[in-house]
């Protein structure tokens, strides 16, 4: 999902987003407010994953949250 896309649909997706990443707090949602890269830094930060894996994890789920 292009990151201009998901900051505008960020309101809609948090609910998807800490589904997925149930790790992910609430302040941490706040803190990500649609960015992609920041979202990639707290999936590393929270589940202890690689730059590359957080990578390919959230790609893997905008890949199935397209719109």
């Amino acid at each position: 999902m292009d990151n201009n896309v998901f900051k505008g649909k960020w309101m809609q997706m948090k609910g998807e987003v800490q589904k997925q990443w149930g790790k992910l707090t609430n302040d941490d949602l706040d803190v990500i407010d649609g960015e992609r890269e920041k979202l990639i830094g707290k999936l590393q930060e929270r589940y202890g994953y690689a730059k590359e894996d957080a990578e390919r994890e959230y790609h893997q789920w905008s890949n199935m949250h397209r719109v």
